[in-house]
């Protein structure tokens, strides 16, 4: 998002040319990319955004994406730099910060920054469904270390055993059982 429309569509054209993946999707106001996050038209997987804007300043923006996106990262990419306007950003929830600058470099920076964030995101959206679904399945499920010691217990499982999750996390599988049980156990492995 950016209020000037040249360069939006300037870094777009950039961004489009470093990484193929990079698809992007340009607003000139802070209005105008909140109807486009919450219309549903589209999916954002990262948000890029001038700080000072008519209006509404990059960082008014970013409080507006964090109330319905709390997630969704968001790099402030300013001309107005300074190392206020950045630790004002980062405290405020912006994924990243950075710089604009003269020269073509400064997207090659960009598209390497879009690019990990958005991996990370989505790395942490997918972990999140498959927690998701650890924890609202009916039969208990139990994860070990290396060591035998429980990393993760649904409640299933816990309430199979009668524990708290708390109980048993950092404990070798062995404490469940009886010392016969567990050394059968053993000698199947």
């Amino acid at each position: 998002m950016d209020d000037e429309p040249s360069f939006g569509e300037l870094v777009a054209d950039f961004l489009g040319r470093k990484d193929a993946q990079i698809q992007v999707t340009t607003a000139t106001s802070a209005a105008d990319g909140i109807e486009r996050l919450t219309a549903g038209d589209e999916v954002f997987d990262c948000i890029v955004s001038d700080y000072d804007m008519p209006g509404k300043t990059g960082l008014e923006f970013l409080d507006e994406v964090r109330d319905r996106y709390p997630d969704l990262p968001f790099i402030l990419f300013t001309g107005k730099g300074s190392e206020e306007v950045a630790s004002e950003a980062i405290s405020a929830g912006a994924t990243d910060y950075l710089q604009k600058r003269g020269g073509t470099e400064q997207y090659d920076l960009l598209a390497n920054r879009v690019r990990n964030v958005v991996e990370q995101y989505r790395s942490t959206q997918e972990r999140d469904r498959v927690y998701q679904a650890l924890e609202t399945a009916t039969q208990g499920i139990g994860l070990l270390d290396d060591n035998g010691e429980y990393i993760y217990l649904n409640e299933a499982y816990t309430d199979l055993y009668g524990y708290d999750t708390e109980d048993l996390i950092g404990e070798h599988w062995s404490r469940l059982y009886p010392n016969e049980e567990a050394a059968r156990f053993e000698g199947l492995c």
